[in-house]
């Protein structure tokens, strides 16, 4: 189970989420099959989504990502629930290319910056909300920063992990998300500016063992910070066999006929690779 905690600074003007997630990101690598550079772009969306998911209003709110670079890895989706447990595909889940310049897996190159990233909340309205901007770099961080301060102004500091060992293991995963309130006086700012020039990164804090809280408190270090919330995540599918079913009716009849010309139809979950099989009879049966 990955764990993420939420802290707020004494006058309310600051609030900092924190996860540990590298439970998360090794179920997605088992079941995407993702190449190294692969499971840290995804991961890096997936943990990030949680972290703009984790406190959503209502209980069936929910946040997706959606990442469309034109790199080889194709198109990155991440989808959270309000209690931050989140879900993710990739189109091409294995992408072989060399280290970027600092001699670390190259999420960039892999995602591309030749497109938008769009940030989906289902908030329980007639319609749901939606933003998209132009990628800014492709690291996935600094876009989501970008996202919160072109499409809901808010000034944002935002800081994910993922490290890969060479057997494709991961051996840690995490981010932080700091969020400023209109009201957040100056003095605020330059602490958490101090603050974040003096920390390690999201991986080296986790390997070190800090935890979620204690990135948090730091990140707000100065600001007297108190635990708002603190629970378990993990990745989490609610597909079901009903939900296919609906999938299925929206294609219409004339297709639903031509599924039906094969005895049996497999359709696959693409968020968690679960089979769900079909007879002709039961394809049939969806016709309206």
């Amino acid at each position: 189970m990955g764990r993420i905690v939420r802290t707020i600074s004494r006058d309310a003007s600051v609030v900092c989420s924190a996860i540990d997630g590298k439970d998360i990101v090794a179920r997605i690598e088992q079941i995407h099959q993702t190449s190294a550079v692969c499971t840290a772009a995804l991961g890096r969306l997936a943990l990030g989504a949680s972290l703009l998911g984790f406190g959503l209003k209502d209980e069936d709110n929910s946040v997706t990502l959606r990442m469309d670079g034109g790199g080889p890895a194709g198109t990155l989706i991440a989808v959270s629930d309000s209690y931050g447990n989140v879900k993710a595909y990739i189109s091409n889940p294995v992408v072989e290319i060399p280290l970027n310049k600092q001699g670390k897996l190259d999420v960039s190159g892999a995602v591309g910056t030749n497109g938008t990233l769009s940030v989906i909340k289902d908030l329980g309205m007639r319609e749901p909300y939606s933003g998209q901007i132009p990628i800014v770099s492709g690291e996935i961080a600094e876009d989501i920063t970008s996202y919160l301060a072109t499409s809901e102004q808010v000034p944002s500091v935002c800081a994910l992990g993922v490290l890969v060992a060479p057997d494709l293991t991961v051996e840690q995963a995490g981010g932080f998300l700091i969020q400023l309130l209109p009201f957040a006086p100056d003095e605020a700012i330059d602490a958490i500016e101090r603050n974040i020039k003096n920390m390690q990164s999201v991986t080296k804090m986790l390997s070190q063992g800090m935890t979620p809280e204690q990135i948090a408190m730091k990140a707000l270090d100065g600001l007297e910070p108190n635990v708002l919330d603190d629970f378990e995540v993990s990745y989490k599918c609610d597909c079901t066999k009903e939900r296919v079913e609906r999938a299925l009716i929206s294609l219409g009849n004339s297709e639903l006929d031509s599924l039906a010309e094969d005895e049996n139809t497999e359709v696959r979950c693409h968020f968690c690779d679960k089979v769900y099989n079909f007879s002709r009879a039961d394809i049939l049966a969806l016709k309206k």
